[in-house]
């Protein structure tokens, strides 16, 4: 079954990730319209795919050529396209950073669970080719993780449209990152966060973020410190006018402690594991591109007559993370986390 999609916003990953997969997929996907705030923008990528540009997501929404919305970028729209998109009965695929209060984020999923429509929220770290090898050895060579060091870099390609070039990132700009980060570990370890501290480094007179860490515990029984701990950091304090520093030996994006060995996870398919018996490096290039791999799961989703609704709830799990992390750096505490 071919799925008719409309695009609403061309984010960060468009050039990388969602535009060869379309490409590849046309035997299931075929783009209809696009709509995006900048609207030259929107022109072009029509033209490419012989679609439609589209002034406004709920025009977009409406289009009875439209099945699926694929929502890449919430920039000046915030989640008012998934509320269009449930309101017309559209699928929805969400890559797109929704910096949201706790209250409304409760609101969208509320409405999103009451319209019914499939939803998905785009986590590529859980489907890349090392990811799925790291939980193949805990199950089997490593054992239970204990420690988690996850990190990201803010690369200078990603300096949001509208001009700004400062070094430091901001909010809603860190929010998907950091939520994919917070959803890597969870994925990893298995289990949810039950506490989270969170520390913030602000420059220019605290008018932009250049370094963000949560400390997430996975203990029970009220016991801090007994269980997996995952330290997770999002940073942008390496300026683009030092671009040999900016590549100078980066941190692994996942370290692992677990009982039986540690893991050095490069993204996304190199793998360094170390046990009893010494190194082990595997290399796992020959894999399908993760963008195919997550609409071949969005068609499935569409399409199945049974609803998914987990990836709903790790994308409200992830943000209400976030958000108790910002709560705990402006109150100097530990947070409880309560799902």
């Amino acid at each position: 079954m071919k799925l008719r999609v409309g695009v609403v916003g061309l984010g960060d990953a468009w050039e990388s990730r969602h535009r060869p997969a379309l490409r590849a997929m046309t035997d299931r996907f075929e783009v209809r319209a696009f709509c995006d705030p900048v609207y030259h923008l929107a022109e072009q990528a029509a033209r490419e795919f012989n679609a439609a540009a589209v002034d406004g997501f709920r025009a977009l929404a409406l289009r009875d050529d439209v099945d699926v919305i694929l929502m890449l970028s919430s920039e000046f729209y915030g989640a008012l396209p998934i509320v269009a998109a449930c309101e017309a009965g559209k699928a929805v695929y969400c890559a797109a950073a929704l910096d949201l209060d706790p209250d409304a984020a409760k609101e969208i999923k509320l409405r999103v669970e009451h319209s019914g429509i499939a939803f998905m929220a785009e986590f590529p770290r859980r489907t890349m080719p090392a990811t799925l090898r790291l939980k193949e050895l805990i199950a089997t060579r490593l054992g239970q993780p204990r420690l988690l060091f996850c990190h990201a870099r803010k690369r200078p390609a990603q300096a949001r449209r509208n001009g700004q070039h400062g070094t430091g990132f901001q909010y809603p700009g860190g929010t998907r990152e950091t939520m994919e980060l917070v959803d890597w570990c969870r994925y990893v370890v298995g289990e949810e966060p039950t506490s989270v501290i969170g520390v913030q480094h602000w420059e220019h007179n605290g008018e932009e973020c250049d370094y963000l860490m949560l400390s997430l515990d996975f203990s029970r029984d009220n016991r801090p410190g007994t269980g997996p701990l995952a330290h997770v950091s999002f940073s942008s304090y390496l300026s683009p006018k030092w671009p040999e520093a900016v590549s100078f030996r980066p941190p692994a994006a996942l370290q692992v402690c677990c009982e039986k060995g540690v893991a050095f996870v490069d993204l996304p398919a190199s793998l360094v594991w170390f046990d009893e018996a010494g190194q082990h490096l595997e290399s796992l290039d020959n894999e399908r591109p993760v963008g195919e791999r997550l609409l071949t799961q969005f068609h499935r989703a569409v399409t199945s007559l049974v609803r998914r609704t987990s990836d709903l709830e790790d994308a409200y799990r992830a943000l209400h993370v976030v958000q108790s992390a910002r709560q705990s750096f402006k109150e100097n505490r530990r947070v409880i986390l309560e799902f």
